[in-house]
C-alpha cells in the first residue's frame, strides 16, 4: 500500500492550480496545498470565481477544496508540514543585467529554494515544476545543501506539458509524465516515490524517469519544436499567399506524410503564450553561454520568424485598407492567446494592437474570458481602444474584424447581422483561418486569410 504523502506546491498559478487540483483528485488519501504570497490569489482560489479559467477546472474544485485540496498563505507553514514540495513559481525572461531578453529570470526560484532551507525540519522531496534552465537543479541543490542542519533534501525535475485551454485533460490523460532523478540512492528513492504518485491515474508505461539534466532540458526542447512546426507553417503561408497557393491545402498533403504528422501545422497571426518565446530565448542563451553559436542562431530564427508573421498581419491590414488606418475603427475578435484560456501573456493580439494604434487606429477588443487582462496588457493606449464583451456590440461600426483567437463561438456568429452595422467596404482578416472565407465574401465581406488568396470585392 502507498505511504499517504502531504504535498504541497508552492506557486498558484497557471501550472500549481490546475496540477494540484487533478492530483488531489486522483489522490484522495494526500492531503494537497497550495500556497502563495499573493493573498489576492489565493483569495481567488478559495472564492467562487477562480483566478484562471480553464474548462473543467471549476468542477475539480469544487470536488476537492476543503477536503484534501487547501489553498493558503502559510508558505512557512506548508513547508513545515508537507514531505513533497513542488515548485511551481514564476520564471519570467530577465528583462535586466547579463542575458536581459533572453535569460530566465531566476530570483523567484533561488527565494522560493532560500525559504525551504529555512522551515524545512524533517526530509522533503522537492520537485522542480516550473521551467528552468538545464543544471538549474544543481542550484538547488547547493542551496539546501548548505542549511547547517541535518534536513535532507532529495530534488526532482518534473516538467509540465500540459497546454493552456486543455490543461485538465492534459493532466488526466498525459502523452508522458517525466521525472528525473539524481542516480543516487536516495534520488532513486525520490524519483520512485513521486513515480507511484501519478501512478494513481497514469499508465505506467507513460512514466518516463531520465537523469535530472535531461529531464530538465527536455522541457525547453518540447517548446522549441512546437514552436518551430508553427513558424515553419507560417513561413510556408507567406509563400502561399505570393504564389496563390492554399496553405490549408499545403499542410493537410504534408501532414498526411507519417513522418511529419498534421499537429501544429495550421498557419496563424503567430504563436502567444507563457512558454514558447520564453523558452525559445532560454535556449538560445544557455546555447550561447556554451559557446554553440550556430545552434543558437537556428532556434533565434524560430523567433524571428514569429515576429516577422506578426509585422506582415498588420501590413496586409494596411494595404488592404488603402494604405492608411488613420480614424479607422477595428474590431479585434479575441485577446487571449489562443481558444479556451483567458491568458493574454505574449498574445499576438497585444502587438496587432499596438502596431494598429501605431497607425492611429481606433481599437476595440471583445473576448469572452480575457477582456480584464486585455486591459491592464494595454492600459496606456490613451483612450484609444474599448472594450465591449458583446461580438455583435463590439464590431458595429467598424471599418475592419481581425479574428485573433480561434473561439468556437466566431465560427457561430451571424456574420450577415455584423456586416449591416459595419462601415463599408467591410474587411475581415482572419489571423486564424476559422472563419467560412467563401460565405464571408458572399455577404459582401472583402476577405483575407492567412496563406490564401484574398476573397476581395475591388477589380
Amino acid at each position: 500500500m502507498t505511504q499517504k504523502r502531504n504535498i504541497l506546491c508552492i506557486g498558484a498559478g497557471y501550472v500549481g492550480g490546475p496540477t494540484m487540483a487533478v492530483i488531489a483528485h486522483k489522490c484522495p488519501q494526500y492531503r494537497v496545498t497550495v500556497v502563495d504570497v499573493n493573498a489576492r490569489r489565493i483569495g481567488q482560489w478559495n472564492s467562487e470565481r477562480l483566478p484562471i479559467y480553464e474548462p473543467g477546472l471549476d468542477d475539480l474544485i469544487r470536488a476537492t477544496r476543503g477536503k484534501n485540496l487547501f489553498f493558503s498563505t502559510d508558505i512557512a507553514g506548508g513547508i513545515r508540514d508537507n514531505d513533497i514540495i513542488f515548485v511551481s513559481v514564476n520564471t519570467p525572461t530577465k528583462s535586466y543585467g547579463e542575458g536581459a531578453g533572453m535569460a530566465a529570470d531566476l530570483q523567484f526560484w533561488e527565494a522560493t529554494a532560500r525559504q525551504i532551507l529555512q522551515y524545512a525540519e524533517s526530509p522533503k522531496i522537492v520537485v522542480e515544476k516550473s521551467t528552468l534552465p538545464v543544471k538549474t537543479a544543481l542550484a538547488l541543490e547547493r542551496i539546501l545543501g548548505n542549511g547547517g542542519h541535518e534536513v535532507r533534501f532529495d530534488v526532482l525535475s518534473n516538467p509540465e506539458f500540459m497546454a493552456e485551454g486543455s490543461a485538465i485533460r492534459d493532466l488526466e490523460e498525459p502523452d508522458r509524465v517525466l521525472i528525473g532523478s539524481r542516480g543516487t540512492p536516495g534520488g532513486l528513492a525520490a524519483r520512485q516515490t513521486l513515480v507511484d504518485l501519478y501512478a494513481h491515474w497514469v499508465p505506467r508505461e507513460k512514466i518516463v524517469t531520465s537523469n535530472i539534466w535531461s529531464s530538465e532540458l527536455s522541457k525547453l526542447v518540447s517548446n522549441a519544436f512546437l514552436a518551430q512546426r508553427i513558424s515553419s507553417i507560417n513561413a510556408v503561408s507567406a509563400l502561399c499567399e505570393a504564389t496563390e497557393a492554399d496553405v490549408s491545402e499545403v499542410a493537410r498533403a504534408v501532414g498526411m506524410d507519417s513522418r511529419v504528422g498534421p499537429k501544429f501545422l495550421n498557419a496563424s497571426v503567430g504563436f502567444g503564450g507563457s512558454c514558447f518565446k520564453k523558452d525559445i530565448l532560454n535556449l538560445v542563451y544557455l546555447c550561447r553561454r556554451y559557446g554553440l553559436e550556430e545552434v543558437a542562431d537556428y532556434w533565434e530564427g524560430v523567433v524571428r520568424i514569429n515576429n516577422y508573421q506578426l509585422a506582415r498581419f498588420t501590413r496586409t491590414m494596411l494595404r488592404a485598407m488603402f494604405n492608411t488606418l488613420t480614424g479607422k475603427k477595428i474590431c479585434l475578435l479575441g485577446f487571449a492567446f489562443k481558444a479556451n484560456t483567458g491568458d493574454t501573456r505574449e498574445s499576438p493580439a497585444i502587438y496587432i494592437a499596438r502596431n494598429l494604434l501605431a497607425e492611429r487606429a481606433v481599437v476595440v477588443v471583445s473576448d469572452p474570458q480575457a477582456l480584464a487582462n486585455a486591459a491592464a496588457d494595454l492600459k496606456d493606449a490613451d483612450g484609444q481602444v474599448s472594450f465591449v464583451a458583446d461580438p455583435y456590440e463590439a464590431t458595429a461600426g467598424c471599418h475592419a474584424v481581425a479574428v485573433m483567437t480561434e473561439w468556437d463561438l466566431y465560427r457561430e456568429l451571424d456574420f450577415e447581422r455584423i456586416f449591416e452595422t459595419m462601415l463599408k467596404p467591410a474587411f475581415i482578416f482572419d489571423g486564424r483561418n476559422v472563419l467560412d472565407h467563401r460565405r464571408c465574401f458572399e455577404i459582401g465581406f472583402n476577405v483575407y486569410p492567412i496563406g490564401k488568396p484574398p476573397l476581395t470585392h475591388f477589380s
